[in-house]
């Protein structure tokens, strides 16, 4: 079916509120050819299977199906995986079960529920603020969260405070200490007075070693990665937006040409809140480990992997066996890139932890106590693999401290105080506001990515050395639904309403009871607000380049379908130009740009790359990210009709052509 194939129409709201909130489903545009080829199968098959995802929307699929195909509501038709194998799905076809209609209504009480906040609050934007503007349930939280940070930082007051450091020396070691205690007290540096109250206390360049304190510190490894996990991670190492990392995980997920294995998904299903892992990857990435690393570097520890799913696992490689070495030729270089981070993740947390050596030396004059804290790696276990990258940069560095005993003197050889001013929080950035999304228990794994691609999408945010920062429009818009619809900005309305939609699908409430609880009371806020929120008039956001036909500036102007740009010298001139969109795929001929999707006057699509004029990079055949194993120019997909085929650009190296 290729995802949905209906949901509710874009030109009404589609949900009967008069009559107990009744959807009314129509089959998506462009998806007509679909149902008709599956309705002509459908009546030469013996048996239908639904096999779409292991999730909500993958259970309404199966449901919007089964009604288009007519299937009988007892029939046992509905089989589900987690991976793309040929073992998964044999193993699913074995144990096929109805459809869960308490999954399908929390699905539709989602849709529903966003429907009726998006159609009702969306007009009165449209009427009072400006055209194109929207509002959901999540996104709205998601925007607060942006704003309400962007306060903070306004509101701070920065305060002064000191340190400091010492650079000490023993025999030929040299290493460093901060000042610590002062009369055995913690003592607070504020100002340029009480550092010198401290300074004026040294008494010569020699320290005693008054206490030397040593630790065996285990680091364990990780969970493998879910959903908010992989999106934070990908956004830290690999630089990849959260769109992004899920549209190659797709790809991962859904199968890669092997040759003469055929097409296998490479990884397990990507949208998930579990860290759960089966038996059989368990035990097939412990043979793995042993066989490359040795008995000592597999894990005793038993898993504490869970979710709130139990049928679903955590995102791991299909088989530990493909290694991403094996399979880089296999792969573009953005998919490889993200298949090698999902597979290191995976191993690594089934290896044995680390194990640290940390030592404490206290250095003491008089009534002063300096501090050196140092760290060695005794054992590597799984840090030999993969370390998780942190927000503040530390990953588990050394840092060796010379072997000193208590009673010994050490040599200060510079003693340096310095200040400093305590900082705002920073901005978000697209990896801390998925995993502050996730830790508020707001949306769920396949709502992280949609939801911070609308608020940048609407103008909501942009995006300035790759932190968020609210727009005009963005708070103008929050303000007015803060004032008018303040429960769905409300972070705890929001959770609660997640809270409720879990309950509908483990089938504890009706999924029309929590529509009808919510739209009772919203009703009235949208008729209040229709009726007192003021006009608010707004600034069209420069485009940075002049219209082509008469010369005057380009504006960003906000449509049904996102931004587009328009001539500001509208209604004189009509000119308007999409904004390109980037396909996932490095430039072939700089290796800097973005190639990216453009169109002809004659709405032709071509692919150029976005450092033009810089680089003149074009092509009319899509780019696929890999190199012909022939000439090493770049392969591009060629459209045929509905088929498609992969060829060099160069040569007359060709692939098989796919349907």
């Amino acid at each position: 079916s290729m995802g949905h194939v209906r949901d509710l129409p874009r030109s009404q709201m589609g949900v009967d509120v008069e009559n107990d909130y009744e959807p009314k489903y129509i089959t998506i545009r462009g998806k007509g050819p679909v149902v008709k080829e599956l309705k002509k199968h459908a009546k030469k098959a013996k048996n239908i299977f639904l096999a779409s995802d292991p999730d909500r929307e993958g259970e309404a699929i199966a449901w919007h199906l089964a009604n288009i195909l007519n299937l009988e509501d007892s029939t046992e038709n509905r089989v589900v995986f987690n991976e793309i194998t040929k073992d998964a799905v044999k193993q699913s076809f074995k144990h096929p079960r109805g459809i869960e209609m308490e999954l399908v209504d929390a699905q539709q009480a989602r849709r529903i529920l966003d429907r009726l906040v998006g159609y009702n609050i969306s007009p009165v934007l449209w009427k009072k603020v400006k055209k194109g503007l929207s509002a959901g349930r999540v996104q709205s939280v998601a925007l607060r969260l942006v704003i309400d940070r962007e306060n903070e930082i306004r509101n701070f007051k920065p305060e002064e405070y000191w340190k400091i450091e010492g650079e000490f020396r023993y025999k030929k070691s040299k290493f460093s200490a901060k000042f610590l205690h002062y009369k055995n007290k913690p003592y607070k540096l504020t100002n340029k007075n009480e550092v010198e109250t401290i300074t004026s206390q040294l008494d010569g360049d020699q320290f005693e070693v008054t206490k030397v304190t040593k630790k065996e510190k285990t680091r364990y490894p990780a969970n493998p990665f879910m959903t908010s996990t992989l999106q934070q991670e990908a956004a830290r190492k690999l630089n990849f937006k959260a769109r992004k990392t899920m549209m190659l995980a797709q790809q991962l997920y859904e199968g890669i040409d092997l040759k003469k294995q055929g097409t296998v998904g490479l990884i397990t299903y990507m949208r998930t809140d579990s860290t759960r892992i089966s038996e059989q990857a368990k035990s097939e990435a412990k043979g793995y480990i042993q066989d490359t690393y040795g008995n000592e570097y597999t894990s005793n520890r038993k898993s504490k992997g869970q979710g709130d799913q139990d049928a679903h696992e955590a995102i791991r490689p299909s088989s530990t066996l493909r290694t991403p070495s094996e399979m880089k030729n296999y792969l573009t270089r953005d998919q490889y890139r993200l298949y090698k981070l999902i597979w290191e993740r995976f191993v690594a947390s089934q290896m044995a932890p680390a194990i640290l050596d940390t030592v404490a030396l206290d250095l003491t004059q008089n009534d002063l106590k300096f501090r050196a804290n140092g760290q060695t790696i005794k054992f590597k276990g799984f840090m030999t693999l993969y370390v998780e990258t942190k927000d503040d940069g530390d990953e588990g560095k050394e840092n060796k401290l010379p072997n000193i005993n208590e009673g010994e003197m050490v040599t200060a050889t510079n003693i340096e105080p310095s200040q400093h001013f305590t900082q705002p929080p920073p901005r978000y950035t697209e990896a801390r506001l998925v995993k502050t999304l996730e830790e508020m228990k707001i949306g769920r794994p396949s709502t992280y990515a949609p939801t911070i691609d609308t608020i940048q999408k609407r103008n909501y945010v942009k995006n300035e050395s790759k932190r968020f920062v609210p727009t005009e429009l963005g708070e103008i818009v929050h303000e007015q639904v803060k004032e008018y619809f303040p429960e769905i900005i409300d972070v705890d309305f929001t959770v609660n309403m997640e809270t409720l939609l879990d309950k509908v699908a483990e089938g504890e409430i009706a999924w029309k009871k929590v529509i009808s609880d919510f739209y009772n009371s919203f009703k009235q806020d949208v008729e209040r607000a229709e009726e007192e929120m003021e006009k608010i008039e707004i600034k069209d956001e420069p485009a940075g380049e002049d219209c082509e036909v008469c010369g005057a500036p380009m504006v960003i102007k906000m449509g049904r379908y996102g931004k587009f740009m328009a001539c500001s010298n509208f209604p004189d001139c009509r000119n308007t130009k999409a904004i390109v969109k980037t396909i996932g795929v490095t430039c072939p001929k700089c290796k800097e740009g973005d190639v990216v999707e453009r169109k002809s006057k004659k709405n032709r699509i071509f692919y150029g790359c976005s450092k033009y004029p810089e680089c003149d990079f074009v092509t009319w055949d899509k780019p696929i990210g890999r190199d012909c194993p022939k000439c090493e120019h770049y392969l591009v997909e060629k459209k045929q009709g509905r088929k498609s085929q992969v060829i060099c650009s160069n040569c007359d190296y060709k692939e098989e052509e796919q349907k």
